[in-house]
């Protein structure tokens, strides 16, 4: 997956994708970066510390850990490094939160090789520009502003909204998973509508717009932080303030002639490697990209909810995601019939259901009693104040 890639100080990239450095190779220098202390800046957060003026011109400021002159704020006392706002390493290299000085938003700046992913700037300004951009059907991550990279030709710069992982904090009700996967679905299709196939849906590259749930935001490495650091992060439900779910990184897309109505490509590995037209034997016969998304999403919802979360009450999708993840590419529906199967299926569903508790399996019955009881009364509050069981969302602007 492209969102896993690391720019090292030297401009070269580490990347799951790239043939040309071994997986133990990877593991070996990844050890290394993680085991540095908080006190030393990794190779990648050098790439974008030497920038940090350059980004203040273009009108986005970096944490004080990455400015000239930073002094770690723990230095002399009994803190831990880790325990303090300027101790936060970002996750991915290719990755870092700024401030835009206009209006102090968090936005997210993202390094992209164009050796590597010659497409993904090219595709990502397609879906930001208008028409598209202000599509309702478009759950394509937004771009504010793209950036050569001032002093590597090779890298290019995009600013985006910061966003946060689909499932932090996770679906209090059915009907919060409903306007989930709905909204994914619906997005998905607007993506191969123009004639793209994302080549890597998975759990890393689904997010959601936070500043509905997060009214004052929170800290962008330490999620469960406030945005000051100085206490937990507060959020409002799915069903009181609806988010709207993005679909993100293109670095492996493709897009295609709208004169070809049935492309096909070599496959690729993305995040998910279980896609049954990308194993053994297969792996050097072109296949249906198309497809292959089709199966990722499905693979996501059994993977994520209906197999290892084992969450009880999602039964009426079953049959849908079992034809998503058919072994066979020619037997998996399309996304226009995922669409309209699942607007089918979820529009049979009972208000009574859609607000009922999404539960897990191995919830103890002292804890799902206490639960229950909880979400009933937040469900009494939610029909006072007459909202609807299946949220909805606005977009992101």
């Amino acid at each position: 997956m492209a969102e896993t890639s690391i720019v090292v100080a030297s401009g070269a990239e580490l990347n799951e994708d790239n043939a040309t450095h071994s997986e133990n190779v990877q593991s070996d220098q990844l050890r290394q970066l993680v085991s540095l202390p908080p006190e030393k800046l990794r190779p990648y957060e050098l790439y974008w510390s030497k920038k940090e003026a350059w980004l203040r011109t273009k009108g986005y400021e970096l944490r004080p850990r990455y400015r000239a002159g930073w002094k770690p704020s723990w230095e002399g006392t009994k803190k831990r490094g880790y325990d303090c706002e300027d101790g936060q390493t970002p996750i991915a290299g290719s990755l870092l939160d700024a401030t835009r000085v206009s209006d102090g938003k968090i936005v997210m700046l993202k390094s992209v090789s164009k050796r590597w992913h010659p497409y993904e700037v090219m595709i990502s300004e397609f879906f930001a520009s208008e028409p598209l951009a202000s599509n309702p059907r478009n759950h394509c991550v937004p771009i504010i502003e793209v950036f050569q990279d001032p002093d590597a030709e090779q890298y290019e710069i995009l600013v985006m909204p910061f966003l946060r992982l689909w499932r932090d904090p996770f679906f209090n009700t059915i009907g919060e998973f409903v306007d989930f996967f709905g909204q994914i679905c619906e997005g998905l299709l607007f993506i191969h509508e123009q004639h793209v196939a994302h080549r890597d849906i998975g759990v890393l590259n689904i997010m959601m717009d936070p500043e509905p749930m997060f009214p004052n935001f929170f800290h962008p490495t330490k999620q469960d932080r406030n945005r000051n650091f100085r206490g937990k992060a507060k959020y409002l439900s799915r069903t009181r303030r609806p988010p709207k779910y993005y679909i993100i990184d293109f670095g492996l897309s493709r897009k295609y002639p709208a004169d070809d109505p049935a492309p096909r490509e070599l496959p690729i590995i993305g995040g998910d490697k279980s896609v049954p037209e990308h194993q053994d034997d297969k792996y050097s016969d072109a296949c249906d990209p198309f497809a292959t998304d089709v199966y990722c999403l499905g693979n996501l919802i059994q993977k994520r909810l209906l197999q290892v979360g084992n969450y009880l009450g999602l039964d009426f999708i079953a049959p849908l995601i079992a034809d998503m993840r058919d072994e066979d590419p020619q037997k998996r529906p399309l996304m226009s019939e995922v669409v309209q199967r699942f607007s089918d299926i979820s529009s049979s569903l009972s208000i009574k259901t859609l607000r009922h508790r999404l539960i897990h399996a191995e919830e103890d019955a002292v804890s799902r009693f206490i639960w229950n009881c909880q979400q009933s009364l937040f469900s009494l509050a939610y029909i006072a104040l007459r909202l609807p069981p299946v949220p909805r969302a606005r977009h992101l602007g």
